[in-house]
């Protein structure tokens, strides 16, 4: 005779709020946080992470606090700082957590590959690990899962539509893409471009995966891209800069 589970099941709250690019599925439960935020064409996803990361849940309509649809409509609008305001909580795998609550820390206008992010966390090797991770995410947007990107400066994916994640970095302003070359026959698992600033003279250069120390710029290394210092988009609110000639790369 099967064994029943006496697990009570989990119960949140269902709202919806209009944006730009489709109605956003807002999950939260009774004491205000943010459980999980998906679209409404992907709603199927959404309950299977809710799944995934509760067992059972019992899901009823219910608004969300006035403050956090207050704040997600502002960030809409291009008061993109309103996310960090936002209470959330999650479940997931101490990795998973470890891989969402570095997320939270990639500032509204730049984008990290996944290779960097692992090693932001301390697990440079750990890249497929991080993209899996990446994609049991809950709550898009506000855990911002669509500035993560390929190494070569692609989208990859987005459990969202590729679509929305293009709007979205655009919306924060994210511009050009990165540089992808070839150069000496070398597999290049790097491109990065720096951003210029006033207090960054540099123009953007790119970085060579193929061997230590310093490369591309002397004012970069291989350090910096581990760390996130190098973006691989350039805002577009940033001076011109010069970029580099295509000429000094040899296939």
């Amino acid at each position: 005779m099967p064994i029943r589970s006496t697990k009570v099941p989990e119960r949140f709250g269902l709202d919806r709020l209009a944006t730009p690019i489709g109605i956003a599925l807002l999950v939260t439960d009774s004491e205000g946080n943010l459980r999980a935020l998906d679209w409404h064409d992907y709603e199927h996803r959404m309950r299977a992470l809710l799944r995934l990361h509760y067992g059972t849940v019992d899901l009823s309509d219910r608004p969300a606090p006035a403050e956090m649809r207050t704040a997600l409509s502002g960030y809409f609008e291009g008061e993109l700082g309103r996310l960090s305001g936002i209470a959330r909580r999650t479940a997931g795998t101490p990795f998973q957590q470890k891989v969402w609550t570095a997320l939270a820390q990639i500032p509204a206008g730049t984008t990290l590959s996944y290779g960097a992010l692992a090693a932001t966390i301390g697990m440079p090797k750990a890249i497929r690990a991080v993209g899996h991770a990446n994609g049991s995410n809950p709550i898009s947007v506000v855990l911002p899962c669509h500035r993560l990107i390929g190494a070569d400066g692609s989208l990859v994916k987005y459990g969202g539509g590729l679509a929305r994640k293009r709007w979205l970095l655009r919306h924060e302003g994210v511009g050009g893409l990165g540089l992808s070359i070839r150069h000496s026959g070398a597999r290049i698992a790097r491109a990065m471009v720096r951003t210029c600033a006033p207090e960054n003279p540099y123009p953007p250069a790119v970085v060579m995966d193929s061997g230590p120390g310093p490369s591309g710029h002397p004012g970069m290394t291989r350090e910096d891209v581990l760390r996130g210092t190098f973006c691989l988009f350039t805002p577009p609110a940033a001076p011109p800069c010069r970029r580099p000639s295509h000429g000094s790369a040899r296939s």
